[in-house]
């Protein structure tokens, strides 16, 4: 009797255990089906978020190029109307002067249409510098020698009210360059400093040679490593907010009103510097100047690659 008792209640446990690991996958599964559902959901509310997402980056990014059609029919359209109306002048005075037999007086109007066509033509060559659509006429140089050379055109530039301060570094690399080009972004970074600082003030040019990695740049792209020429151009003029230097590289992008400024200076630079195979940066705070710095790849002439 007692064995036979013994055999029933084990039946009546295992059939119990049996019982309980029945209802326990139930539950499991009603809360496998209740966390897939949640996920189900999520992912859904996940999806539509992303949809919105998209949706107002490319409402910003419409934004943002209308913004920059504003800026450059206001300033590029400003610059463009001026120098055909000096052109159109000077033909037309030298119309009538023609007509009045005043021949020997007409060459003034005719170098000033001319002046006014090279303008036009310049700030198309910055245009298309930006765009990366204009090829560079690269020739290897010395940095130095040409800071040095530019060094009078930069004290015109910048007047008597700033102090201008050259640091050359010693044994700098040769660059292989457009040396228009880099004269250009040059002056262009000495207008700027120039006008940050309406009161007087220093303006350093620095070079030095350094190597670069990807670690030691924030860049709008990736860095490459290796040998660079740094031409350093810093002011301690008005500098800028968070908020400005965010835009600094936007195009068509100034602080300037209408008509006095395109927007294109520093993204000129950064058009040149990226197809020169080089990059920029730009720090600044408002109240204590900005430093732009130029990177330029090291040259290295074809006999030296040979013997390496």
């Amino acid at each position: 009797m007692a064995t036979k008792s013994s055999r029933r209640n084990q039946r009546l446990q295992a059939s119990a255990t049996e019982q309980a690991l029945l209802e326990l996958n139930e539950t499991l599964e009603e809360r496998v089906a209740e966390r897939t559902q949640a996920l189900a959901e999520a992912n859904l509310q996940l999806q539509r978020e992303i949809l919105e997402r998209a949706r107002a980056e490319e409402a910003l990014r419409h934004g943002q190029k209308m913004e920059a059609v504003g800026q450059l029919t206001g300033g590029i359209a400003h610059d463009f109307n001026n120098m055909l109306t000096g052109i159109i002048t000077s033909l037309d005075l030298m119309k009538r002067y023609i007509a009045a037999g005043r021949i020997d007086e007409v060459e003034r109007f005719a170098d000033a249409a001319v002046s006014s066509a090279h303008r036009a033509a310049a700030l198309t060559n910055r245009l298309l510098t930006f765009s990366r659509r204009q090829s560079l006429d690269r020739k290897p140089l010395d940095p130095n020698q040409l800071v040095s050379s530019l060094q009078a055109l930069f004290s015109n530039t910048t007047g008597p009210h700033i102090e201008l301060i050259l640091e050359l570094g010693p044994n700098i690399w040769l660059i292989n360059t457009d040396t228009g080009q880099l004269e250009s972004a040059l002056l262009n970074l000495m207008i700027n400093a120039r006008d940050a600082m309406p009161e007087g003030g220093t303006l350093v040019v620095k070079t030095a040679n350094h190597y670069l990695d990807a670690s030691d740049l924030s860049t709008l792209e990736a860095v490459s490593s290796g040998d660079y020429v740094m031409l350093e151009v810093s002011d301690d003029g008005t500098g800028m907010t968070p908020q400005t230097l965010a835009k600094a590289f936007d195009p068509f992008f100034t602080t300037k009103p209408v008509g006095q400024g395109t927007g294109l200076g520093l993204s000129m630079i950064y058009g040149f510097a990226q197809q020169s195979g080089g990059h920029v940066s730009i720090n600044s705070q408002s109240g204590c100047g900005t430093r732009v710095c130029l990177y330029l790849p090291r040259y290295h002439s074809p006999e030296a690659k040979t013997q390496a």
